[in-house]
């Protein structure tokens, strides 16, 4: 099997690669307005994702699939490094540092997965739901969870375990086994809550635990966990219909207050609501929401599973993470950091979105002949 092929350039999805142009550009300049310092990086960063994109649109995604132990592999051991070597930042160890550059492993672990799952259950597309394939799912990304977790990044855990169960559901699981899980899933989900805002409860770490209880209680910890997000909501609501515009030197605003830490990352929608207003809020939502039915839309014309898979696992991973990032910016999440897709800062994490936009845009210059 060759690396490219003959592509015919009528079927290159031009209309996504627009949409990612111009959502990234929001984020350049709204990055640019949060910390002045970052945006020739953020820049940087889009320039070097819109390469990888391309690259990548040009390899053949079943030619990827072929090494998809190898990637598996990678993961694990970029994971493991991560552990051994990894850089520490505010007690929690994720990076590795390049010196240049610091990568953040669990970014690239989402992409990892995607490829290798698509593999995987397109090996098992007519046995998929045989307990023996599902329980072997199950234990291949448990190494790769677990590693993540102890990091710790609660977060990232829960968008790539998230991001496993729709592969798993594009894949073909049934719906008897969803709901059987979900019936099991959700009181659980329950008990761990309730468990988890007691006192010396031993399930989460002491941190964990006060953001849980802040998201509950927000007036009884406004001065301490819950500060950043009743803040970000005010920036939001200040902004009103069309903001107070990019780079303003209010003294009231949430990035010249100091009111939030590190606005450029996690908390960049609120940058976006307070500047840009209620018009730059729907405008970003929207063209996130573009994103991910062009990857859906370019994933039903796929000519094979896991082509599907890709285009699914990618508009996911978007989803999931566009999702967290604006519940946690309005407080409809507790407090847990995870950037909004080719808006945040933060390299590794942006040019891993452009690297899966350019396996949907392979799927899609191979679509289904009929």
């Amino acid at each position: 099997m060759k690396l490219t092929k003959n592509y015919q350039f009528k079927n290159l999805k031009i209309s996504l690669i627009v949409l990612v142009l111009a959502i990234s550009t929001i984020g350049i300049l709204v990055v640019g307005s949060a910390k002045p310092s970052y945006q020739g990086k953020q820049i940087m960063g889009v320039v070097l994702g819109v390469i990888a994109m391309l690259v990548v649109s040009m390899i053949d995604y079943n030619w990827l699939l072929n090494l998809s132990w190898i990637m598996y592999a990678v993961n694990v051991g970029l994971l493991v490094l991560v552990k051994l070597i990894g850089k520490e930042v505010n007690g929690a160890q994720r990076w590795i540092d390049l010196k240049v550059i610091s990568v953040q492993p669990s970014d690239l672990t989402k992409i990892f997965m995607i490829i290798f799952f698509a593999k995987f259950l397109m090996d098992h597309e007519e046995d998929l739901n045989e307990p023996k394939n599902i329980i072997k799912a199950i234990l291949l990304i448990l190494p790769s969870l677990i590693l993540i977790v102890v990091q710790p990044n609660l977060s990232n855990t829960i968008c790539v375990a998230t991001l496993f169960c729709v592969l798993m559901f594009i894949g073909g699981l049934s719906y008897k086994f969803i709901r059987n899980v979900l019936l099991i899933a959700v009181p659980l989900v329950v008990i761990f809550l309730v468990i988890a805002v007691q006192p010396n409860q031993k399930l989460l770490k002491p941190y964990q635990q006060k953001r849980i209880l802040s998201w509950l209680e927000p007036d009884k910890y406004a001065d301490q966990e819950a500060y950043q997000q009743i803040n970000s909501l005010m920036a939001i609501g200040s902004g009103q219909a069309t903001g107070k515009g990019l780079n303003n030197q209010g003294s009231t605003s949430v990035k010249n207050g100091n009111f939030i830490s590190e606005p450029q990352t996690d908390f960049i929608f609120a940058i976006i609501g307070e500047e840009l207003g209620f018009v730059g809020c729907c405008i970003t939502i929207i063209l996130l929401l573009l994103i991910v039915i062009q990857c859906i839309i370019i994933g039903t014309k796929a000519q094979n599973l896991a082509g599907q898979i890709i285009c699914g696992g990618v508009a996911a991973l978007i989803g999931i993470q566009s999702f967290i990032n604006i519940s946690v910016a309005t407080r409809i999440f507790p407090n847990t950091g995870i950037p909004l897709p080719f808006v945040s800062y933060g390299l590794t994490s942006l040019v891993t979105f452009f690297i899966g936009i350019g396996l949907v845009l392979n799927v899609g210059l191979q679509p289904k002949k009929y």
